[in-house]
């Protein structure tokens, strides 16, 4: 009968996998990411940092990648969020297109927008991201309040139309089915205006 010493060798085998779990640590953890920054910063540091957007006097005003929640008429309106705009909660509401609270927060959305009889309004204007935090906008839904944002800054719906136009970019090209607005930056734009 053959016997083999299973303790014979597990102290060598402990500190083998001590130093493979090290080494994978050393590279996974911190390489990886130094090099991940360091290419972000030299190649997109705008977005590598957020994508934040500063005041006149270098203040962080928000940032072009999250929603913000503009409810003052002046102001185009964001998708709704499931999070309230809380960046460190992103998510979506996960209910099914059954559901029926689904239903009702639309209608309720609907009803805040003053929308009445067959009126139809874009869909992207009642129901939520994925994430919550989407900063864009259809066109199709930022013109459906242009009026809205137009007569309350005293200005033609030409102007704000124009100032969408100017604003609105197709991010996947061909691939993305209708131009997208991003509603903060639409929103500074008009305000740069001062009206």
């Amino acid at each position: 009968m053959n016997l083999v010493n299973t303790n014979a060798g597990v102290l060598p085998q402990i500190v083998a996998s001590g130093r493979i779990m090290l080494a994978t640590m050393v590279i996974c953890c911190l390489l990886y990411t130094l090099v991940i920054l360091g290419v972000g910063q030299a190649l997109t540091p705008h977005t590598a940092n957020g994508s934040l957007v500063h005041s006149a006097q270098g203040v962080i005003i928000g940032s072009e990648s999250l929603a913000q929640g503009f409810i003052r008429p002046e102001y185009f309106w964001p998708r709704p969020s499931a999070v309230d705009y809380n960046a460190s909660a992103t998510g979506g509401s996960n209910l099914s297109p059954t559901n029926p609270e689904l239903r009702s927060r639309a209608n309720n959305i609907i009803i805040k927008m003053g929308v009445t009889g067959k009126e139809k309004i874009p869909a992207d204007l009642v129901t939520t991201s994925g994430s919550g935090m989407d900063p864009h906008i259809t066109l199709r839904a930022a013109e459906y309040q242009a009026g809205r944002v137009a007569s309350t800054r005293g200005l033609s719906v030409n102007t704000v139309t124009g100032i969408l136009s100017k604003c609105a970019i197709k991010p996947g090209g061909a691939l993305t089915p209708e131009p997208l607005v991003n509603v903060f930056l639409v929103n500074l734009a008009l305000d740069r205006l001062g009206k």
